[in-house]
């Protein structure tokens, strides 16, 4: 009967018993470990490690293509409620012989308006805003919410000039002089 590797190092005095008896326990270590299923290779470990790694890059890029979704959902939902608003307060054009200038994306358009909504607009109690590549005229506080929403619908939305004239002031027809000193 032939003698194992291990009585064959010791007989040719290779390896002493100490160091032999050492390499035996670690042989039924490993033995056990493997019974036991806790083995882990070191490629196995870089595979686990690499592994673990682009789950935490898949998982961040889902992440970001989520966020990504819901902004465009949220963006959808203020482009419904603003289109809501405006055709809820649109105020009917009234066609007129007056032209009225505005601008829309760096190019001038004009259109053609009665001389009580030019009024209006140039008051400010109107505003004028863009809807499915038309024009709608709307009142000027809900001009305001929608230019919080979306700026870039809102063309024309002038300061509101309320002018008011006191009827009962006596001096209103006397103009003071440039040069008055008190």
């Amino acid at each position: 009967m032939a003698k194992s590797l291990q009585e064959q190092l010791l007989g040719a005095g290779l390896v002493d018993k100490k160091k032999a008896n050492k390499l035996k326990a670690e042989k039924l270590q490993h033995k056990q470990k493997v019974k036991k299923g806790k083995v882990v290779d070191q490629g196995d470990a870089q595979r686990q490690a690499e592994l673990k790694r682009q789950r935490e890059e898949k998982a961040a890029k889902d992440k970001a293509l989520n966020l990504e979704r819901q902004q465009e959902l949220e963006q959808k939902a203020i482009q419904g409620q603003i289109r809501q608003m405006i055709l809820q307060n649109r105020i009917n054009k009234q066609d007129g012989e007056i032209a009225y200038h505005f601008t829309d994306q760096k190019k001038v358009k004009k259109l053609y308006i009665s001389q009580g909504m030019h009024d209006d607009l140039t008051k400010g109690r109107l505003a004028i805003v863009a809807l499915d590549g038309g024009y709608e005229f709307i009142p000027e506080p809900v001009a305001v919410k929608i230019g919080e929403r979306d700026a870039d619908c809102v063309l024309v939305c002038n300061n509101r000039i309320e002018t008011v004239e006191d009827e009962e002031d006596p001096y209103a027809d006397f103009q003071i002089p440039d040069d008055l000193m008190w």
